[in-house]
C-alpha cells in the first residue's frame, strides 16, 4: 500500500477541521456548510473533490459524535428511521446528479454556486430558530411550553412525546440527502431545520443527537458514491479525520452543557460569509457586506424584540429579576450617598 500522501499532511487544515468539529459536536450543524467552504476558499481545493472528501471524513466523525449522544439517550430512533429512508436513497442519487453534469470548470462553478445556496438555506433556518426562541421567551413560555430552550441555558432538557409524521419526515431526509450528496452540505444545517420546522417540541440536544445518527448512514451513502467515482483525495480526508474526530467528540461532550443562542448567531454569520464567498465576492467587498448586514440585522433584531413587548437589548438576568423592593433599596442607597 502506498502511504507517499502521508508526506504531504497538512497540519494547518487538521488545525481548522477540529475548530468545525466542535461546532458539529455542540449544535449538530456546520459540518459540510463549514468544512467544505473551508477547503475551497483557504486551501485551494476544488469543490467536488472538497466534496467528495468531506463526506468521506464525516462518514468517520459523525458515529463518534452520536455515540456520544446514543449513551446519553438523547436521539428519537423513530425520527432516525424515517430521515433515513429518504435521505439514503437520495444522497447517492445526488452523487449521480453531479457526476452527470461532468468534470469541467463550469461544472465546479455550478457545484459551488449550489453550495452557496445551501449555505444561505442553511444561515435561514438559523434565523428562524432564534425567533422561535424569541417567541417563546415574550410569550412567557416555560418547561415543556417552549418550543426551544431559554437563554443561557444548557440545551439539555427532557425528551418530549412527539407525534411522528413518516411522509414529511422522509420527505425532509430525500430533500437533504439530495442536496448532501452534490455538495456535501445539509446533513446538519439542512435537516435539522426540517426537523424543527417538523417538530417545533424537540428540544436542542434531541435535535442535535437524532441529526447526528440519521447522518451516519447517509454520508456513508453519498461518499460512497463519490469513492466510487474517484472524487476522492486521501490527503484532504487524511487531515480532515485527524482534526474532526477529537473536535467532534469534545463538542459532544459539552453540548449539553452548552447555552445554544450565542452558537447560532456565531454559525449564521459563518454560514453567510462562506456562501458570499461561494458565490465569488472579492475579499473587500464581502467584508463591506459583512459589515452591513450585521448593522442591519443588528437593528432588526431589536425590532423584532420590542414588536413582542421585551426590551430593544436583552437585560440580564440579575436585573429583570429584580422586584420593587430591590429598586427601592437601590434608590436609597444612591440618596444616601
Amino acid at each position: 500500500m502506498n502511504f507517499d500522501w502521508l508526506a504531504g499532511f497538512d497540519w494547518t487544515m487538521a488545525l481548522g477541521s477540529f475548530l468545525v468539529a466542535i461546532v458539529v459536536g455542540l449544535t449538530g450543524m456546520g459540518g459540510g456548510a463549514l468544512m467544505t467552504p473551508m477547503l475551497v476558499t483557504f486551501f485551494g481545493v476544488s469543490p467536488l473533490a472538497a466534496v467528495s472528501s468531506d463526506l468521506a471524513a464525516a462518514a468517520v466523525m459523525k458515529p463518534v459524535g452520536s455515540a456520544v449522544h446514543y449513551r446519553r439517550g438523547t436521539i428519537d430512533m423513530r425520527l432516525v428511521g424515517w430521515l433515513c429512508a429518504g435521505s439514503v436513497p437520495a444522497a447517492f442519487c445526488g452523487v449521480l446528479v453531479a457526476r452527470a453534469l461532468g468534470d469541467g470548470e463550469n461544472v465546479q462553478d455550478v457545484i459551488q454556486k449550489a453550495m452557496g445556496v445551501a449555505l444561505l438555506i442553511a444561515a435561514a433556518g438559523l434565523v428562524v430558530r432564534g425567533y422561535l426562541a424569541l417567541k417563546d421567551r415574550a410569550a412567557g413560555r416555560t418547561g415543556a411550553e417552549r418550543r426551544t430552550v431559554a437563554p443561557d441555558e444548557p440545551s439539555a432538557a427532557q425528551a418530549p412525546g412527539i407525534a411522528v409524521r413518516p411522509l414529511p419526515t422522509a420527505l425532509v431526509g430525500a430533500a437533504g440527502g439530495l442536496v448532501v450528496g452534490m455538495t456535501s452540505v445539509g446533513s446538519g444545517s439542512l435537516i435539522i431545520v426540517g426537523l424543527l420546522a417538523l417538530y417545533p417540541a424537540l428540544k436542542s440536544n434531541h435535535l442535535v443527537g437524532t441529526d447526528l445518527l440519521q447522518a451516519v448512514p447517509l454520508v456513508l451513502a453519498a461518499a460512497l458514491g463519490h469513492l466510487l467515482f474517484g472524487d476522492l483525495q486521501l490527503e484532504v480526508t487524511a487531515a480532515l479525520l485527524a482534526g474532526s474526530i477529537p473536535g467532534v467528540y469534545l463538542g459532544s461532550r459539552i453540548s449539553s452543557r452548552a447555552p445554544g443562542g450565542l452558537i447560532r448567531r456565531a454559525l449564521a454569520f459563518v454560514l453567510v460569509a462562506s456562501a458570499l464567498k461561494m458565490f465569488g465576492l472579492s475579499n473587500t467587498v464581502l467584508a463591506w457586506t459583512l459589515l452591513g448586514l450585521a448593522a442591519a440585522t443588528g437593528v432588526a433584531w431589536m425590532l423584532l424584540r420590542r414588536r413582542h413587548g421585551l426590551p430593544a437589548v436583552p437585560v440580564p438576568a440579575a436585573k429583570a429579576s429584580a422586584g420593587p423592593e430591590d429598586a427601592a433599596a437601590s434608590a436609597s442607597l444612591r440618596r444616601g450617598r
